[in-house]
């Protein structure tokens, strides 16, 4: 009798003993190694808005090395999170890729903008839609609601036309009250608009002030923009004015919410965005040990 009779039984149980590590050692290189679009996780919110509303997106899949966003607008981005706009109404796909091999899709539908229905006996009138009070070096947004196809802004301060586009962004240079003219070829009469534009915090005042008085201008200032946000107002005027000013440009800002809930600043800044009818209560900024950047914010809130 041979050697492989002699150990038949013990060699079928090797075989399939080895056999079965090797499935095992397959199927866990399939889980760690080999990925599909199944495991891809991103978010695209809110799935339904309007033309000129922000369609926040992220990507949180874990092993992505590189990312590709495609709007399904001719529009693409690179980057891991952001803001998109949509300039026409339409049902779109916007399309995740992960390292140029996995695809998923979220489905946008983008409602048109509502306008003031026209009555029988008049037409459509212009209108500006415009905050009514903003700060000293902000980037304020006007918008002409119109169906016009001429426009001149002159916003008061110059004395000249600043703009001929129908979105304008202008920054005030001085605080005050302005009042606001546009000019469209719709009519005879100019349109106006009123707004107040308060000081902006200098660091140069501070040895004319308290500590204490310093500290609370910075916290007041900071409350009011979080507002404007929570208003519904110009989302990216109000956000990169925070971020920039007090933050040094850090969207990982701690963000601690009614002494408990934990964020950061963008993603707090995204979901206040989106969760209407909030007011912020206080703030309380807490600046690093050279005194330059916001490293953390208490934000007390309510409905």
């Amino acid at each position: 009798m041979n050697y492989f009779q002699k150990n038949k039984k013990n060699i079928i149980i090797g075989v399939i003993a080895a056999l079965l590590i090797a499935a095992l050692i397959a199927l866990w290189l399939q889980k760690k190694v080999i990925h599909s679009a199944d495991d891809i996780i991103g978010n695209v919110y809110p799935s339904s808005l309007s033309v000129g509303d922000t369609l926040l997106f992220e990507n949180k899949t874990q092993f992505a090395k590189s990312q590709k966003w495609n709007f399904g607008d001719g529009s693409i981005s690179d980057k891991e999170r952001g803001i998109h706009f949509y300039k026409k109404p339409g049902y779109y796909q916007v399309t995740l890729t992960i390292d140029n091999k996995y695809s998923k899709s979220f489905p946008v539908m983008i409602s048109a903008r509502s306008l003031p229905k026209p009555n029988d006996t008049a037409k459509i009138k212009t209108t500006i839609d415009a905050q009514s009070q903003g700060m000293q070096f902000e980037n304020i947004q006007f918008r002409a609601v119109s169906d016009a196809k001429q426009f001149a802004w002159k916003f008061g301060e110059t004395g000249n036309t600043d703009s001929k586009e129908k979105l304008a962004i202008y920054s005030y240079k001085q605080p005050g009250d302005y009042v606001v003219t546009l000019f469209t070829d719709e009519s005879m009469e100019p349109i106006t608009h009123r707004i107040k534009i308060l000081p902006a915090y200098n660091s140069l005042e501070q040895e004319e002030v308290s500590v204490e008085d310093a500290y609370e201008k910075i916290d007041n200032d900071f409350k009011y923009h979080l507002q404007q946000i929570a208003n519904g107002n110009s989302f990216n005027t109000h956000y990169n004015y925070l971020l920039r000013t007090y933050l040094c440009n850090n969207e990982n800002t701690v963000v601690k919410v009614n002494d408990s809930k934990v964020n950061n600043f963008y993603m707090y800044c995204a979901g206040l965005q989106f969760d209407k009818n909030n007011v912020i209560q206080t703030v309380k900024v807490n600046f690093d040990d050279t005194q330059n950047c916001v490293t953390k914010v208490d934000i007390n809130q309510s409905k």
